[in-house]
Order: C-alpha cells, then structure tokens, then sequence
C-alpha cells in the first residue's frame, strides 16, 4: 500500500464560515497526524474543528474541539494520530477570522 506523506490540507477562512479543509479521496483512507491552528490577530480567539462522514451536516457528536481558545498571536498544534476512511471529511470554523489552519498527515492507497 503506498503511503504519501504530506500537507492534507491549509486554509484561512472567513469569519463565521464553515471550510471543509481536507475530504479523504475516495480510494484512500488517511491518518491525520497534526492540525495546526495560529491566531494571526492581536485578540485571542475561538475555533471549531469537526470530523465527519462524507457530506454528514455538522452535529455535536462531530466536534474533536468546540469554541477552543488560542491567545493573541499564538498557536496551538494538536497531535492527533486520527484515522479517517474514504471521503471522511474535516471543517473548521472561527468566529473572528484571521485564524490559519494545517492539517499534516499520511494518505494510504490501496488494499
């Protein structure tokens, strides 16, 4: 099964807009190993960050962090080892905008 190491997805979303930043490919599955989110403002700030089924609406029992604070002009980098199967999907959401997120992690094809 080839691997491909690599970054699954980066975005900077508009404020109060849910972005699906990374959809696994539909004949890979993957491991998220870390998602990294940077408050590029002088304000903290607050994020969401979802996992879910292909095209699932966004409930509560999808969230792996919810209104989750990052100081001004700071960082913060989750490590994740998450298991995703084919076209599982990640969003995010911040409330305030200017908020820049990373997703790094390995694709795997094949069976």
């Amino acid at each position: 099964m080839p691997a491909i190491y690599k970054v699954l997805g980066q975005a900077l979303p508009t404020a109060n807009t849910f972005w699906d930043i990374y959809a696994v490919p539909s004949t890979a599955n993957a491991i998220v190993s870390t998602v990294n989110i940077c408050n590029t403002t002088a304000s903290n700030v607050t994020f969401r960050l979802a996992v879910r089924p292909s095209n699932a609406t966004i409930t509560a029992r999808h969230y792996i962090a919810f209104d989750t604070a990052v100081a001004a002009q700071d960082a913060l980098s989750l490590s994740l080892g998450m298991t995703l199967g084919a076209t599982d999907q990640i969003t995010v959401f911040s409330f305030q905008g200017n908020v820049s997120f990373s997703i790094f992690g390995t694709e795997i094809y094949g069976t």
